[in-house]
């Protein structure tokens, strides 16, 4: 008897930094979300899809669960939770490499509410020796009736991503096929163009400035005889000193962000891009809700 189909949505969930958008791109085989060695990096639920003939899983990649600290913050952390709702299975992200904390313990108690299968992940496994692995192991068997299933992996170098998909997969239910299968995920070219321009800010600048920073595209056009696309888009700060620090002495540091973005654009949109970037102040943005709403933090 021939296997039905099988489709559902699971949500991805922890404290900020654990890997959650690294394991995403893995399962998925391609970069869809941007990662950053830096906390709070993913900002919105973003619905990431994987398919094959027998399956649909759409992933929600959540911002980390913190304690907020302006609206921003408020907005992050409700997206991450609203997930949860209604979703399949949810994977619960922990970072293997780092003391385990109560707010680690937290997350997997607010994925437990949920009456939803929930597999642990232990990610960056390749950090950490064997002995303390066994020791981690063991102590989060210990807790196994807050989840259904526990796997260590490294989601950077891709060891055990493809158990956590095949016990993805099990978990979920006979369905539809939500998305056409070339569709890998539902936000807009915009949204994407702009989080990719956001990533190399992150990996560029430091303290502060990168979690004051947003992007938005104003334009985004393909010439008539096509071949390449002209985008103009906006880097808002918060502070007239952050402006000095991304414009860089005679212009070197945006130079380089746009340099760094243009080239992984080219290959996501497989053509060649004119990107060009301006740098303005809005101050406390990230406490501005009319601000926020406009950047498509709703």
């Amino acid at each position: 008897m021939e296997k039905k189909f099988k489709s559902g949505f699971v949500s991805v969930i922890g404290r900020p930094n654990v890997g959650k958008s690294t394991l995403i791109n893995q399962l998925l085989g391609e970069r869809i979300t941007i990662i950053s060695s830096k906390p709070q990096t993913t900002r919105n639920s973003i619905r990431c899809i994987y398919t094959d003939d027998k399956s649909q899983v759409i992933f929600i990649d959540t911002p980390g669960i913190h304690k907020p600290m302006h609206k921003l913050g408020e907005y992050m952390v409700n997206a991450a939770t609203e997930s949860l709702k209604g979703v399949d299975v949810i994977i619960a992200v922990i970072d293997a490499s780092m003391e385990t904390t109560a707010a680690d313990m937290d997350i997997i108690e607010i994925a437990k509410e949920v009456n939803s299968p929930v597999i642990l992940v232990l990610n960056k496994v390749d950090k950490v020796d064997k002995s303390k692995l066994e020791i981690l192991l063991t102590k989060f068997s210990t807790h196994e009736s807050y989840f259904d299933c526990l796997i260590p992996v490294s989601a950077k170098e891709g060891s055990n991503t493809d158990i956590v998909l095949e016990e993805i997969i099990k978990r979920l239910p006979e369905g539809p096929l939500y998305f056409p299968p070339d569709i890998t995920t539902d936000v807009t070219e915009r949204f994407v163009v702009s989080e990719f321009i956001r990533e190399k800010i992150l990996e560029l600048t430091s303290d502060e400035i990168p979690h004051g920073t947003a992007v938005e595209v104003e334009s985004m056009k393909e010439r008539s005889d096509g071949g390449i696309i002209d985008i103009e888009a906006n880097i808002y700060c918060e502070k007239d000193s952050h402006k000095g620090i991304i414009i860089g002495k005679q212009g070197k540091m945006l130079k380089e962000i746009g340099s760094r973005a243009r080239a992984d654009l080219e290959k996501l949109l497989d053509c060649r891009i004119n990107l060009q970037l301006w740098v303005k102040v809005r101050k406390n943005w990230r406490d501005n809700n009319s601000i926020l709403k406009s950047l498509g933090y709703k």
